[in-house]
């Protein structure tokens, strides 16, 4: 679509020092906006799994910095052309508005009046069998799986999310959604929210990633095992004959392998509760 994010990460939002993570906010936000003047082109700025760094899970303790965050972002939505740094206020410094997209997991676990109706419009996309007929199969494109195939795969696990995207648009201000080709009112959008689906595991592109990890594993075992990886590739650096891997060819097989491995792997996580066993005074 032609547009330059500017990202951060949950991981940025908090800070040793009292302040930062919000100066930084508005630091980010003000990149994309020059991005926007300077360079004409379209611009965000994105903050992944928000939740993380600003959900309150259990006890866990609200500090200053995610006060200051949370402020942050309100301020921006309600006064998106007047961003401060520090420096002193100027009635000609007026910022261009850029929208604000962040992922996550859960926003019930956010400040509710930062995801307050009127403040943010939410929307929710659940895809159907066709929908994920349809991504998994552009997933698997350049691996030569039919449609047909994919269509087995996707039966054989009809229960497995797909990572796309919840939108979460300013409501007051004439937008277009992510999912459309026209993004010719995206700056006029004063704050819009992003969020991925309820289950994060992307399992279909798990799948793919699993008969790659094998492959490997393979390749591996056949140079000598993981005790002489080191000192083979090592050697045959300094003789410019590195072993070559070659990529594994993609089969229907292969892929219904690996998921119903993956899905072996959920249940034992699903029931295999160590924590409970090991600290059996908490609570649920």
């Amino acid at each position: 679509m032609g547009m330059e994010p500017i990202i951060m990460s949950a991981g940025e939002l908090e800070s040793e020092r009292a302040g930062e993570p919000g100066k930084l906010i508005r630091e980010r936000y003000r990149t994309a906006s020059q991005v926007i003047q300077n360079q004409g082109k379209m611009s965000c700025l994105m903050i992944n799994d928000i939740d993380a760094g600003l959900g309150r899970f259990g006890n866990t303790q609200m500090t200053v910095n995610n006060q200051i965050v949370v402020g942050t972002l309100m301020n921006l939505s309600d006064n998106p052309t007047r961003v401060s740094i520090g420096q002193k206020w100027r009635e000609s410094d007026v910022t261009h508005r850029v929208p604000i997209i962040v992922t996550g997991n859960d926003f019930s676990t956010l400040y509710a009046p930062l995801i307050r109706d009127g403040r943010m419009e939410k929307f929710y996309w659940q895809p159907d069998r066709e929908d994920k007929i349809n991504i998994v199969h552009q997933m698997y494109a350049k691996d030569g799986i039919s449609q047909e195939e994919v269509i087995r795969v996707v039966d054989t696990f009809p229960n497995q999310a797909i990572s796309f995207p919840w939108i979460w648009k300013e409501q007051r201000q004439t937008t277009i959604g992510v999912q459309e080709q026209d993004f010719r009112s995206l700056g006029s959008i004063k704050e819009g929210f992003l969020s991925n689906s309820a289950e994060a595991l992307d399992f279909y592109g798990a799948l793919r990633s699993r008969t790659y990890d094998q492959a490997i594993s393979k390749w591996v075992s056949e140079i000598g095992g993981h005790e002489k990886l080191g000192d083979k590739l090592l050697k045959e650096k300094n003789k410019a004959k590195l072993p070559t891997f070659v990529p594994p060819k993609q089969s229907v097989e292969a892929l219904l392998e690996s998921g119903h491995s993956l899905v072996n792997e959920q249940v034992l996580i699903t029931n295999s509760r160590l924590s409970k066993e090991y600290m059996k005074n908490i609570d649920d």
